[in-house]
């Protein structure tokens, strides 16, 4: 590139003294050509682990599963899925305030658990690495897919989130059976702060699984997150991957509960719909509402989530 722009710079220079002097000064021969570079090498492409296959085929079906059974919803709710502002407070207060699974003994529980409120309160800098096996075709897809979401989930919280490999504190693995039961000391190195529990979580992952995220913050018991780790699965077929990246992108943001009550919403397990709905879009703005300040117990968030949604929705109650 230093030879190319050197020579740029020479054809300037003698192009302005010919336009001063009108004579034209004959040609330099003892500059050396532009340096040639060759372009980029395409990372190689591994094949797949008969593992790797046989999920795949699983993963296909449940798809199509899903599909038959008229899941996985595109729409984003419709005259079918009305909800109100109560709903919607509630549906807040139980995706943001609880939390499904409780840990004893080094193991995940099912225990409905209040929390106080979490969020981000500083930019989002996302990396997203690829197994060795995910085709060039589908990485080209995701990162298109993730740029356009999280350009949509920044104009929804007020956060900057940028796509970059430098200094991330938002890792995302699309990774395939094989690397994702390796990928333990890279998730410790990436964030040092995690778990046996969610290690093992990440690692050996039951298959019904589809993907999952965990945020950290600087200090222990802090309400403000400040990084965050999602592991998707490379064998996804493209609606069930996408589905992955709203679910687990959204969830990082401080909407880490299910309910079943939430409809229609991606933060529900009967996976009806597939991408982040509007009663979605409207609890991640009730989150980053600056009345809402990260620690706040549910009582306190209560009130304010009820004034938050009835200005969202007009006063629809």
């Amino acid at each position: 590139m230093t030879g190319v722009r050197k020579t740029a710079m020479a054809l300037l220079t003698l192009g302005l003294t010919g336009l001063t002097g009108c004579v034209t000064p004959p040609p330099d021969n003892t500059q050396p050509p532009p340096a040639i570079r060759p372009a980029p090498s395409q990372p190689e492409i591994k094949p797949r682990s008969q593992a790797s296959l046989e999920m795949a085929a699983f993963y296909k079906q449940r798809q199509a599963y899903f599909l038959v059974n008229d899941l996985l919803r595109v729409d984003g709710g419709g005259p079918d899925t009305p909800f109100l502002q109560r709903n919607l407070v509630d549906n807040f207060i139980r995706i943001a305030l609880f939390r499904e699974y409780d840990t004893k003994d080094g193991k995940l529980i099912a225990r409905p658990t209040t929390t106080r409120l979490n969020k981000w309160q500083g930019p989002i800098r996302m990396q997203v690495q690829f197994g060795e096996t995910v085709p060039l075709e589908q990485r080209s897809k995701d990162r298109a897919s993730i740029r356009k979401y999280t350009k949509r989930l920044s104009r929804l919280t007020g956060l900057p989130i940028t796509l970059t490999n430098q200094s991330p504190n938002f890792h995302v693995f699309i990774v395939d059976e094989d690397q994702r039961r390796a990928l333990g000391p890279t998730l410790k190195q990436v964030a040092p702060q995690i778990t046996t529990v969610m290690l093992n979580l990440a690692t050996q992952m039951d298959r019904e699984q589809f993907c999952m995220v965990a945020t950290f913050s600087d200090t222990d018991n802090s309400p403000v997150t400040s990084k965050a780790v999602a592991v998707i699965r490379g064998e996804h077929p493209d609606l069930l991957r996408l589905s992955c990246i709203h679910e687990e992108l959204a969830q990082s943001l401080g909407l880490a509960n299910d309910s079943p009550a939430a409809r229609p919403s991606i933060f529900n397990d009967d996976q009806e719909f597939a991408l982040l709905t509007h009663h979605d879009e409207l609890l991640l703005q009730m989150l980053y509402d600056d009345r809402l300040r990260p620690g706040m117990t549910v009582d306190e968030v209560r009130p304010i989530a009820e004034q938050i949604a009835a200005e969202l929705m007009g006063g629809s109650s």
